[in-house]
């Protein structure tokens, strides 16, 4: 079972800390950026008509804005909240711009550079370094979870082993750990670790991650490589081999969906799926976590059709989000990518699931909008114990055959559907 995780969650017991282990990313120190998000705002705008959507993709044409839900104007739709992040010296601008159209809007962060600093204000005094001292409830720097992953796998030679896919843009190795047999007390995980291969690729991009602050906006962004345009680079998330470049991703270096120049371009998505290749045989289910939506979706992101398999996965779908919502009521809506959020290309959920990988999801957590990329440190223990819940059932479905047998029966038919 290979997992890719970009997520905001660290695991509270060790075989979560395993599986659920990266974070939405921060700087290590907000005083570092000099104050430059203070005064900072982010807009919630929802434009009721398609007069309204025509009105506000002018609008943010017009000013530079980094756009946190779409995360592009042209998937923006009617009745369907728009959340954009926009520099002090634009909000006064938009905010009467928005007023002069009759278009709803609220600002939910005020000052972004606060928010940011909560997060990140006291890590001084925290203790890191070893696996006894490592505090699974805050937010940790790249140098921090690649030191946890190496005192692991040295102290648990027999539970995880630790190795590299690959080296990033920069030169920075792509780790990955996986989970050997379990010695673990609880039946099920012993099980589930025993009969299924756990890879677990706790850090997509790293070198974004070095470069970035805390919106996965900016951290999935690989480093930029267009001396011409000055941009932050690939969307890594768009740059894989199925209907690449197409509706939902961009063809400007400059765009934040920006596809790049072909597919796995990028040597982290090229590393990724060289491994995945390598071992799809063996590989029975993906795993891709987001921030931020509260959904757990499922292919296919690129076109509105029905996979072959859908009710399997439907039923794995429906199991994981009602053993989600059995820790503390949170709701996760679930469903094919393409209508439960937005069509997009190139994607890797549906290169896995295309090149034959049966189980292919995607987590878009906690949560749906009022913190957004900045969720708190408090939430990140209640967001890995459910989430683990719904790892944990996804698992423990894939120990048991689905009676329909519509996979099997397309799988034959169509090998790299």
């Amino acid at each position: 079972m290979a997992v890719d995780f970009r997520c905001a969650v660290h695991g509270s017991v060790f075989w979560g800390c395993v599986v659920i282990l990266s974070n939405v990313l921060c700087p290590i120190d907000a005083y570092l950026y000099n104050n430059r998000y203070a005064g900072d705002q982010v807009f919630r705008i929802t434009p009721s008509n398609e007069g309204e959507v025509r009105e506000l993709k002018k609008l943010l044409g017009n000013i530079k804005v980094d756009l946190w839900q779409p995360n592009s104007a042209s998937l923006i739709r009617h009745n369907a909240t728009v959340d954009v992040h926009v520099r002090r010296n634009n909000t006064r601008g938009l905010r009467a711009c928005l007023q002069k159209e009759h278009i709803d809007f609220k600002v939910f962060i005020s000052n972004l550079q606060k928010e940011i600093e909560k997060q990140t204000g006291y890590r001084s005094s925290r203790k890191r370094r070893s696996e006894s001292q490592y505090d699974y409830e805050v937010y940790h720097s790249l140098e921090e979870i690649q030191s946890w992953m190496f005192e692991i796998n040295r102290t648990h030679p027999h539970l995880v082993d630790m190795f590299s896919i690959g080296r990033s843009y920069e030169g920075r190795p792509l780790y990955v750990l996986q989970a050997l047999h379990s010695y673990q007390h609880d039946s099920v995980m012993r099980r589930l670790i025993n009969q299924l291969n756990f890879y677990i690729m706790p850090v997509f991009n790293v070198d974004g991650y070095i470069f970035s602050w805390t919106t996965d906006r900016f951290w999935r962004k690989t480093r930029s490589k267009n001396a011409k345009y000055h941009c932050r680079g690939v969307d890594a998330n768009r740059n894989w081999k199925v209907k690449w470049c197409e509706e939902g991703a961009s063809s400007h270096p400059c765009d934040d969906t920006y596809c790049g120049p072909f597919p796995e371009s990028e040597p982290e998505v090229k590393a990724v799926a060289k491994f995945l290749r390598k071992h799809k045989k063996r590989v029975k289910a993906y795993v891709s976590i987001h921030a931020y939506a509260q959904m757990l979706l499922y292919p296919y992101s690129y076109k509105y059709a029905t996979i072959p398999n859908f009710n399997c996965v439907e039923s794995a779908a429906h199991n994981a989000v009602t053993a989600l919502y059995s820790a503390y009521g949170v709701r996760y809506r679930y469903g094919p990518a393409s209508t439960t959020l937005y069509v997009s290309s190139g994607s890797s959920m549906d290169w896995a699931y295309r090149n034959g990988i049966p189980y292919a999801f995607a987590f878009e957590l906690r949560d749906t909008g009022y913190f957004g990329f900045l969720l708190p440190e408090a939430l990140i223990n209640p967001t890995c114990t459910e989430t683990m819940r719904a790892v944990k059932t996804i698992s423990s479905g894939l120990l048991k055959k689905c009676e329909t047998g519509m996979y099997q029966l397309d799988r034959e038919r169509y090998p790299y559907l």
